[in-house]
């Protein structure tokens, strides 16, 4: 194989964000509903031939051209070499590239961490399941690397789909895949609405400053985990202005966790778009910034569109394939089966 290449979904977490933390899971247990959704993070790799006078080149944000991995400054492409077996003898090319900016929101580092194990493992010629690749992703983000990072990101990444995860007290996970009907998940995508509003903080220091306060947090956590389940029979109930509603008291829940969470002008986004017709809505990942769902009947979006005319709007739908393998044959490109 010269060539794979890692396509990954992003994520947009409604409820249960928090109990997918170990320090909060492992004495409680934890659930999530999430939605891998229709925009990717794409990891690129190859092996480098021995011409160019390096050994290895990373493109990211960064142009890096080194002699050795240990010279490498991406510190998840440095330590997953190492953790895969790659050494200065196997010379890699890796790309990354994504759909939306990095720091926002929307699982973006642990996207990158499933799709950089997903093309590693297929320069190799291997290829791994869903489970595998979620579980290598938050041991490369939690163990490795030492990040503030949950559970749910990597799961939603590898598996894809609209679920609701659980987390055991044994450190094992549970997805339930929702499993709609065609014409009401597409009604519920309908109502949703996905807008930008800059991205500058490390979710990674707002995560921490959450797990701190889990204890003085436990019952606003415990009703967010309960959430989880009222959320599931709207949904499959069609109510999806009810949805809203309690995606609504969570945000409000969700603010009081961990100082910085919110900030005038995500509040400030947030009651506008209120204002305009939405009839609840929340900040995406740890806080701070980033991109901010609604939910919205469809005869009211225009009205919110204009009220939020300054940030970027970012059409959405539930993807269904989690993280994906295109790899080249020499003679053509297939895609890898899951």
């Amino acid at each position: 194989m010269r060539m794979a290449i890692s396509r990954t979904p992003y994520r947009v977490s409604f409820f249960g964000g928090g109990t997918d933390y170990p320090a909060w899971y492992r004495e409680h247990g934890g659930a999530v509903l999430s939605m891998a959704i229709n925009h990717y993070c794409y990891v690129s790799g190859r092996h480098l031939p021995p011409f160019f006078g390096i050994r290895h080149r990373i493109v990211w944000s960064h142009i890096e051209t080194v002699g050795s991995i240990s010279e490498i400054l991406h510190p998840a492409v440095r330590t997953g070499l190492r953790t895969l077996g790659f050494n200065d003898d196997d010379g890699v090319e890796l790309h990354h590239q994504g759909d939306l900016p990095a720091r926002s929101g929307i699982g973006s580092s642990s996207a990158f961490a499933v799709g950089l194990i997903n093309v590693l493992h297929a320069m190799r010629g291997n290829r791994l399941g869903s489970l595998e690749l979620a579980r290598d992703a938050i041991d490369l983000e939690q163990n490795q690397l030492k990040e503030n990072v949950g559970c749910q990101d990597q799961v939603a990444s590898a598996y894809g789909g609209l679920n609701v995860i659980r987390f055991g007290r044994d450190e094992n996970f549970k997805v339930e895949p929702l499993e709609l009907a065609d014409a009401s998940r597409a009604g519920f995508e309908s109502w949703l609405m996905l807008f930008y509003a800059g991205s500058s903080r490390i979710s990674s220091d707002f995560a921490k400053k959450l797990i701190d306060n889990l204890g003085r947090n436990a019952e606003r956590l415990f009703r967010m985990h309960g959430m989880v389940d009222e959320a599931v029979k709207l949904l499959r109930a069609e109510k999806f202005e009810d949805f809203g509603k309690l995606l609504h008291e969570s945000w409000l829940l969700k603010r009081t966790l961990s100082e910085g969470t919110s900030n005038n002008i995500i509040d400030r986004v947030y009651d506008d778009a209120m204002r305009a017709g939405a009839v609840g809505g929340k900040l995406l990942g740890a806080g701070g910034t980033g991109f901010l769902v609604f939910v919205v009947p469809p005869e009211q979006q225009s009205a919110v569109r204009r009220a939020l005319s300054s940030l970027v709007a970012v059409p959405i739908a539930v993807d269904f394939t989690g993280s994906t393998i295109i790899y080249d044959k020499g003679d053509e490109w297939r895609i890898a089966p899951l």
